[in-house]
């Protein structure tokens, strides 16, 4: 096996109203059968992290525990694995296209994927490839595996985030809260602290804003590239207008007007900690229920709640990967 460090000069990231690096880091894994049969196509998967998540990260060692190459090399299933890079200066992008955020959706499905079949022997078509993603990653493996059945046959996601009724309504009234108890009710001065200089997530409420804020940049921005909330600063109750814009990214809610793809696809692995922080698990759930009321045959709908919670979850990246890759092949 061998990983490729590329890089992708975007075009779809061009003028983001971040203004975050256009040319982006892209690793590739070939499989071990890859040289020995220069004649063969492969399948591909690619893999998306969550909120902010950096591409470089998966390379990080840490004590008594394995990094993803090293899990995936243990593996060695046959398949081209891509890593995709979409951090921002809000720690993501969800993977969609936003005027506050920039055309990730676009980046993602328009430029990596065509990116990497000029590249590698892949068998360049949607029934042979795949997408897979924890969190913020779990919801564009979703999102693009309903939307995108012209790209993608297969998908899995590991505690994704669906059921934003359940999983991410209930952060607004403590983010309301501590907007107004540390920054005066301003999502403009929570910004200006968290990025003087200090020691970025030393507060306790640092991530809980970050992740709201980078959601509504998402699903509810402006053309203008400014960003509404959902929820009232002062009460935190919901902006119901503002909110069902929200719901119309749930994927849970994205299923049932997507029946087509999900019987066209090959394989749908969803799974999460049965004790997930953010009720992801309630989320997987729900996804589950709802792509099986779309017409998923059961034999083809692989869902597991594992013993865990929403982190160090990375050995679950392997299972899902020889799941997709033997469904692709």
């Amino acid at each position: 096996m061998a990983w490729h460090e590329l890089s992708l000069e975007s075009e779809a990231l061009g003028g983001n109203p971040l203004g975050d690096p256009t040319t982006r880091p892209l690793f590739v894994r070939t499989p071990r059968a890859y040289d020995r049969d220069p004649g063969r196509r492969f399948p591909s998967v690619y893999l998306l992290q969550g909120l902010t998540g950096q591409v470089r990260a998966w390379f990080n060692v840490s004590p008594f525990t394995k990094a993803l190459p090293d899990l995936l090399d243990d593996t060695d299933v046959d398949a081209v694995v891509v890593l995709v890079d979409a951090f921002t200066a809000l720690g993501g992008s969800q993977f969609v296209d936003s005027p506050a955020i920039g055309s990730y959706g676009t980046y993602l499905c328009d430029e990596v994927v065509p990116f990497v079949d000029e590249r590698f022997r892949t068998l360049a078509e949607p029934l042979h490839r795949g997408i897979q993603g924890k969190s913020s990653g779990g919801f564009g493996a979703m999102v693009w595996g309903l939307l995108r059945p012209d790209l993608f046959g297969a998908f899995a996601t590991h505690a994704g985030d669906a059921l934003f009724d359940v999983s991410l309504a209930h952060d607004f009234p403590t983010a309301a809260q501590a907007l107004r108890n540390e920054y005066d009710g301003s999502y403009e001065r929570f910004w200006a602290d968290f990025r003087s200089g200090r020691q970025v997530f030393e507060k306790k409420n640092d991530a809980l804003l970050l992740a709201v804020y980078a959601a509504a940049a998402a699903y509810s921005p402006r053309e203008d590239g400014s960003v509404e909330l959902p929820f009232r600063l002062d009460t935190g109750e919901l902006v119901p207008d503002v909110w069902a814009r929200w719901l119309a990214w749930d994927p849970v809610r994205i299923a049932p007007g997507r029946a087509d793809a999900i019987r066209a696809a090959r394989g749908i692995w969803i799974d999460a900690g049965r004790n997930d922080e953010y009720f992801l698990d309630l989320g997987a759930t729900a996804f589950r229920d709802a792509v099986l009321a779309a017409g998923a045959r059961e034999e083809d709908v692989r869902f597991e709640l594992f013993e865990g919670t929403h982190r160090n979850t990375t050995w679950r990246y392997p299972l899902s990967l020889a799941f997709l890759a033997e469904r692709l092949a």
